[in-house]
């Protein structure tokens, strides 16, 4: 039960609904166990004794009972279903706002369907035991109960016999629950596996297609399919060993009582209307006890829901903020003194010793190799990840002086891979800064220069976008990303090599047009072509997580080493292809 404390928070301020609910379901449960009194006084009173006359009174009887359970189930399924999404409401919605500040680190190590199907099918499953199988543990008892009471009323012995059966099928039912509870575990487990795999599928669609693996991807599925129906299969196994020795304890419990009851009423010890009574009452006790197996299954997959759902809500945010940060206006001044990173659970090291300083108004560019730490670099200065040791400065005050949301609304990303949403165009450039006027997106796409393909569209800036973007060129993507990261006017500006997959021709007229937008703001342009960055006032020459060099454009050409070889490496080929059309030149003039 310590899953259901640990969400009582969820579900305890909505009690009344629960009470109440609760409430109409004793009406419920009485008038269900008046029916057979109703039949043996039927019985006993009218039918032996000839009292016909009685019938129709017997009869309103029961039809107001009916009535009156037909009012009391509304309102008790009613309450308890409002009971159950109010709480997953709460719930489902903790667990978004816990995702959005979940750092960079859990979401390297997580599946985006295992995050799914605990937002949807494990709340959903929680759901169900609240609206459900809460209250169908208090109906069983309380059917049990009032029961019990009218059956020690008519006849002790017969009641006793019939109570003989109730520790075999409470110990089956606990057993049940041992037994069936780790494999719900293992089948929420395998259900997130299956969304993962889904998820991963239709997003890369274009990557199978392309490299015709379209068979291999439907074999992954089939075994994570066959994984999950194989789970399913374990636990209808051992449901189908115990819920029939479930119904042979009751039915020999049946057995017994018919023959027992059949004795005393022969010696005159139970009258007939009573052991008709009885008997009705006894399936009152036995039906629930059995269905108690659904209940445990039911209890059992909420457990396992719940512990999954906890464990997103009790995950360490990492990236947390001091008492009373800061909300300062930032100038955008930023140091690095001796910072290191480590990744998460290991020893290896992202980035070693790195320091450097970025005034207000100066262009930082960052060159090397894949995996040499230019964007964990950038990375840092929003918070996205914590340094292992040393520490980050901006306006002279550490990042972490400062609060999240004031630190990272005054830093503009624009990432090689930039995602876009299925929304306008118009509302992806403002999403940031939703308020943002006509004339400020406009002036940002024009800087970006996204304006003109823009305006080639169907319905301009109103144009709705597909899913991540889809029908837009990787460069148009690119574009509308740097248009939105500019139209948060922002003081810190990183360009996560975000012209890669424009033509040289755009690329150098963004260029042009982004002089004017980061003078005045300290920029950071990450790329793997010198042309992107060459214009720099320092450029960092990074190698496995060190900077080997820094200085100039034209400083570093002179020192002959990383940063040069790169240059000719990249250069050479246009310079072969220069001197082969001056010797063609040259030879047509000859």
């Amino acid at each position: 039960m310590h899953i259901f404390k640990r969400l009582q928070q969820f579900y305890w301020p909505y009690k009344k609904y629960f009470i109440n609910s609760l409430i109409s379901l004793l009406f419920v449960t009485g008038i269900t166990v008046v029916y057979p009194i109703v039949l043996q006084v039927t019985i006993d009173d009218i039918v032996l004794k000839d009292r016909f006359d009685l019938v129709p009174y017997v009869a309103l009887i029961f039809f107001g009972l009916m009535v009156v359970k037909g009012v009391a189930t509304f309102v008790h399924q009613y309450l308890g279903d409002l009971f159950g999404v109010t709480t997953v409401y709460k719930i489902r919605e903790s667990l978004y706002e816990k995702l959005q500040t979940l750092s960079f680190t859990y979401y390297d190590n997580s599946k985006t369907g295992d995050i799914m199907s605990r937002l949807t099918e494990d709340v959903e499953r929680f759901r169900m035991f609240l609206s459900v199988g809460f209250a169908e543990i208090v109906r069983i008892t309380l059917l049990i109960g009032f029961s019990l009471a009218v059956m020690f009323y008519y006849s002790i012995p017969l009641a006793l016999v019939t109570m003989a059966a109730m520790p075999f099928l409470i110990v089956v039912v606990l057993r049940f629950d041992r037994k069936v509870h780790p494999v719900f575990r293992q089948i929420r487990k395998s259900f997130g596996r299956l969304n993962t795999r889904v998820q991963e599928n239709i997003s890369g669609m274009h990557t199978v297609k392309s490299l015709s693996r379209e068979d291999y991807e439907i074999e992954r599925f089939t075994k994570s399919n066959d994984d999950y129906r194989q789970r399913y299969l374990e636990s209808a196994s051992i449901m189908s060993k115990y819920f029939p020795l479930m119904e042979i304890i009751g039915n020999i419990c049946a057995t017994a009582l018919l023959a027992f009851g059949g004795y005393l009423v022969i010696n005159g010890s139970l009258a007939l209307g009573e052991l008709v009574a009885f008997f009705s009452l006894v399936w009152y006790i036995l039906g629930p006890l059995m269905n108690l197996g659904f209940v445990v299954n039911s209890f059992s997959q909420s457990k396992a829901s719940g512990e999954r759902i906890i464990q997103i809500l009790d995950m360490d945010n990492q990236i947390n903020e001091i008492p009373n940060a800061r909300k300062d206006s930032i100038e955008g001044n930023v140091v690095f003194d001796d910072v290191t990173l480590s990744y998460a659970n290991t020893d290896e090291q992202a980035l070693k010793n790195i320091s450097f300083e970025a005034p207000k108004g100066k262009v930082i560019g960052l060159i090397g190799a894949t995996g040499s730490g230019k964007t964990t670099i950038t990375q840092l200065i929003p918070r996205f990840y914590e340094p292992s040791k040393g520490n980050i400065y901006i306006d002279g005050r550490p990042v972490t002086d400062y609060s999240l949301h004031s630190l990272r609304k005054v830093v503009g990303f624009v990432l090689q891979e930039p995602f876009l949403f299925s929304m306008t165009i118009r509302d992806n450039i403002a999403y940031g800064v939703p308020e943002a006027s006509e004339e400020d997106i406009v002036a940002a796409a024009k800087s970006a220069q996204a304006h003109d393909f823009i305006m080639e569209m169907p319905e301009g800036y109103d144009t709705l976008l597909g899913e991540r973007g889809m029908g837009l060129s990787g460069g148009q993507k690119q574009r509308i990303a740097i248009a939105r990261a500019l139209c948060i006017q922002p003081q810190i500006l990183i360009f996560d090599d975000a012209t890669s997959a424009v033509d040289m021709e755009t690329e150098h007229a963004i260029q042009q047009a982004l002089k004017e937008e980061m003078a005045g703001r300290t920029s950071f342009i990450i790329a793997h072509r010198i042309s992107s960055l060459k214009h720099a006032d320092e450029i960092l020459v990074l190698d496995n997580g060190s900077v080997v060099e820094r200085g100039t454009h034209d400083e570093l050409l002179e020192n002959k080493g990383t940063y040069e070889r790169i240059y000719q490496i990249q250069y050479q080929d246009r310079d072969v292809v220069m001197g082969q059309t001056e010797r063609k030149e040259g030879a047509y003039e000859t």
